[in-house]
């Protein structure tokens, strides 16, 4: 195509969003509202992801060791944790090494309990990773039942509740954005068959006089993807906004108990690029059910 009809089709595209400024204004503002709340989803979802991979960092099995095991009862229990499968990494940590590691953990609650020194109640215990998070139950329950082990414990429950939480925010934003995506199309399929039967003399002539179908849709598709366009690029503004404040505000609050927030950028890039794809896809796509049933007619 030359780049004098390309730039003829933009101008006719621009031009139609014009002729029908209030349908234009609504399907601009269904692809705003909908890709705004895809993209409220999509910071939610990256963050809870991002809180599930950081959870999953940090799960290790801690298989504390029976108090009247002796340290070649130990090295034992040691080889045959290292035998079992998908292990990556034993550590041992002794009772002493462990009591110190629960009052640092206390922070300004530590002196109180300094009074554990006289009489420990930590058993020495084996840290274990296995090669992924995903199988850690697995070899935790292959552990629990050799010899020597006193007890077994991992964070099993809060991984998993956690994954629950994010697979149904996950499963019910796909719903909620598909749902408002077939809105929006509808909204932008309205506005373009507007358009078509405000130009459908001109249309009949454009045909009679030979012009092909793929001339006469290309300022349709145009239109249609400036609808998109448009209404993509006002959440992204809003989101960056939105997402920097609240990111200036939460981020330190959050870091208390544990929670890091992902940085503006680039997760705001990526978001918007997703954004930009939705709204240019179903208004291309709206237009082009509108065109297709026209020129089929």
């Amino acid at each position: 195509m030359k780049f004098r009809t390309l730039t003829r089709h933009g101008k006719e595209g621009f031009k139609n969003i014009g002729r029908n400024g209030w349908m234009s204004f609504a399907s601009i503002s269904a692809v705003t509202i909908m890709l705004f709340l895809v993209g409220i989803f999509l910071l939610l979802i990256l963050n809870m992801n991002h809180l599930a991979s950081t959870v999953e960092e940090d799960v290790e099995i801690h298989v504390y060791i029976d108090l009247t095991a002796d340290e070649e009862q130990q090295e034992e229990l040691r080889q045959e944790i290292e035998d079992v499968q998908y292990v990556e990494n034993v550590e041992y940590v002794d009772r002493d090494a462990g009591l110190d590691q629960f009052i640092d953990s206390m922070d300004e609650m530590a002196p109180v309990f300094e009074g554990l020194r006289s009489e420990n109640p930590f058993n020495d215990k084996f840290v274990v990773r296995a090669e992924t998070p995903q199988l850690t139950e697995m070899v935790a329950a292959e552990i629990e039942v050799l010899p020597s082990v006193d007890t077994v414990n991992f964070g099993k429950d809060v991984v998993d509740r956690l994954f629950a939480v994010t697979d149904f925010m996950r499963t019910f934003g796909i719903v909620l954005i598909a749902g408002m995506m077939f809105t929006a199309m509808f909204l932008i399929s309205n506005t373009i068959k507007m358009t078509i039967v405000a130009r459908k003399p001109e249309i009949t002539i454009m045909r009679l006089v030979g012009a092909t179908n793929g001339f006469i849709r290309w300022p349709f598709f145009v239109e249609g993807l400036l609808i998109g366009v448009i209404g993509a690029l006002i959440p992204i503004i809003l989101l960056i906004t939105g997402y920097s404040y609240f990111y200036e505000i939460m981020s330190t609050r959050l870091e208390v108990m544990f929670f890091e927030l992902i940085p503006v950028f680039p997760a705001i890039y990526q978001v918007a690029g997703i954004l930009l794809v939705i709204g240019a896809f179903i208004g291309v796509w709206g237009s082009m059910m509108s065109v297709r049933k026209f020129l089929k007619a």
